[in-house]
């Protein structure tokens, strides 16, 4: 019987074999841009005050915090892990700037830089405990957002600082399109967060941990060091929204980011991120951002009460967990 020699793949075949992914990508975030159409829509109908310039730089100015929370559990969950942290280091670094320039009268920059470089540390300490004791993320988080929350309490003495508008410029409506400086580095946040994970082998790093790490390890590559990064990461943006939240209410509350971690792993199960790891899209997590904001929006326009709001934004969570598990299979 003659011997079957291998056949070389063909530049059209290998085009073949990767346009499925890239139909199904674009498809993914077509439906998605479909439904926040038809959210504006049905609101907009339902209300006589939802299709106005306002309520759409309300919502603008009001996601930057959602938004870089957003990016850095995406991240996370593309590896695999979870950060159930974000919101009490939010509390944290919002406690420390508010702390910094009320009570020791540093300068915003320098109070700035040491707020970040906290949530960077825990970040950080969540990364180590993950990768050098094996130590499940949800546990591990699940700690750090109790010990951050408590120590967001000890730094403000478990009251709110009243820090002035010196830093509200960062969070005010300017410009032709009324969107705030905020707003703009979320939105950079997400270019530069999708360009990483597409156009840069840290990106297929990523991916390749979430999706097979025994596979990385076999080829060379410590999924170890991925992982402490990405953690790391998720805590600097963190950090970086509790400042921006600090300034949009001009306060630093220890109570603030309460939630923060459920709505952002929504916004990016929503945007098709995958919560077994190795799938996911910065950009699609940032239109599931906007989605929930458009939700809750048009909830509070047509005057649904908090338990209503609750429930539906429940429901459409669910759905999101039941579309990602029907695409995996």
């Amino acid at each position: 019987m003659p011997e079957t020699l291998p056949t070389q793949e063909s530049p059209v075949m290998s085009l073949f074999d990767r346009l499925p992914r890239a139909v199904r990508a674009s498809t993914d975030s077509l439906v998605l841009v479909a439904v926040l159409v038809g959210l504006i829509a049905l609101f907009g109908t339902l209300s006589d005050y939802f299709w106005s310039r306002t309520v759409a730089t309300t919502i603008a100015n009001r996601i930057p915090p959602l938004m870089l929370v957003t990016v850095g559990m995406t991240w996370v969950l593309i590896v695999g892990g979870i950060d159930l942290s974000v919101g009490s280091i939010m509390a944290l670094t919002a406690g420390v700037f508010g702390y910094l320039i009320v009570s020791q009268e540093w300068s915003i920059a320098s109070a700035l830089v040491v707020s970040l470089a906290c949530g960077l540390a825990c970040g950080a300490f969540n990364g180590w405990l993950v990768v050098h004791w094996s130590v499940p993320s949800f546990i591990v988080t699940l700690g750090m957002m109790e010990a951050a929350r408590g120590a967001a309490y000890l730094v403000t003495g478990s009251s709110t600082q009243y820090i002035g508008t010196q830093i509200q410029w960062l969070t005010v409506p300017r410009g032709t399109l009324q969107v705030s400086i905020a707003f703009g580095v979320a939105l950079l946040a997400v270019l530069l967060g999708q360009l990483v994970l597409q156009k840069t082998v840290f990106g297929r790093h990523c991916i390749a941990t979430g999706d097979n790490d025994a596979a990385l390890r076999l080829s060379g590559i410590d999924p170890r060091r991925t992982r402490w990064i990405v953690f790391a990461v998720s805590g600097l943006l963190a950090g970086l929204a509790g400042v921006i939240e600090t300034a949009r209410m001009a306060v630093a509350d220890p109570n603030s980011g309460t939630g923060m971690e459920l709505a952002a792993i929504a916004a990016a199960v929503i945007g098709g991120t995958s919560l077994a790891g190795g799938r996911g899209s910065i950009v699609r997590s940032f239109l599931g951002v906007l989605i929930i904001s458009v939700l809750q929006t048009g909830l509070d326009q047509v005057g649904a009460t908090d338990p209503v709001k609750r429930l539906v934004t429940g429901g459409v969570i669910v759905l999101a967990v039941i579309a990602d598990a029907w695409r995996r299979r």
